[in-house]
């Protein structure tokens, strides 16, 4: 069966452009229209669409497009951000290291001259708080270039914007599912040909509450297991 590639999207002029060099790699696409202000313009290409009527948040497209996907037939999918940033051709180094139940995530190459300080900082930082919440030592928490388990569905996620992508591998790994990393190649367009959608206040505090939610969880974890 052919892979499932799954783009959540919100106000991004590259859309177009994604999935058709995506779909030029082979691959069924998903895209998740999150609320966008703007057409996405792909009604004409061969991708099924999932549109939410207002914006729900990059961790509910994801999971719309989990839903999407297993109705499909998929038990996997892969995530691909709507930037252009991650790079088709790269896909296969997810698919050919996946195995059952694990979370496949693709660490970047931040070598690149384009590569913003505070995707830098911010990896580090997230990694840091990861690595004590799982007990398990990964270099990209940050990357939105994965592939997930159709299983995902079934954890009790509870945050819907970018927090998600880490509470989502923190649950996944406290119930005993694996993770795996692969060197990525991706792209950093020019900051004038750059688009964000993360809020540098309201995502940070929420990254930061969502870290301190799970090292408090963590830690009851280990106390109790201590104990007993």
């Amino acid at each position: 069966m052919k892979n499932c590639v799954v783009i959540p999207v919100y106000n991004s002029p590259y859309i177009r452009e994604v999935v058709v060099d995506v779909l030029s790699c082979g691959y069924e696409v998903i895209v998740v229209d999150d609320g966008s202000d703007m057409s996405i313009g792909i009604e004409d290409l061969d991708a099924h669409l999932v549109t939410h009527k207002t914006n729900m948040g990059k961790g509910e497209a994801i999971l719309s497009g989990a839903k999407a996907a297993k109705q499909l037939g998929y038990k996997s999918f892969v995530t691909v951000d709507a930037d252009k940033q991650h790079i088709s051709s790269e896909i296969s180094k997810l698919t050919d290291a996946y195995e059952d139940d694990f979370i496949i995530i693709g660490n970047r190459n931040f070598e690149d001259k384009n590569v913003p300080k505070s995707s830098i900082f911010g990896r580090k930082f997230s990694n840091f708080w990861v690595n004590l919440e799982t007990f398990k030592k990964l270099k990209d928490t940050q990357s939105g270039f994965r592939i997930y388990p159709v299983s995902i569905l079934d954890l009790k996620t509870k945050n819907r914007r970018f927090d998600f992508e880490i509470e989502v591998l923190v649950l996944h790994c406290s119930r005993g599912g694996r993770v795996r990393e692969v060197d990525v190649k991706c792209y950093y367009p020019p900051i004038a040909e750059r688009i964000s959608h993360f809020d540098k206040v309201k995502d940070n505090m929420r990254l930061s509450n969502i870290h301190t939610k799970l090292v408090i969880q963590r830690f009851f974890l280990l106390r109790g297991f201590l104990w007993n």
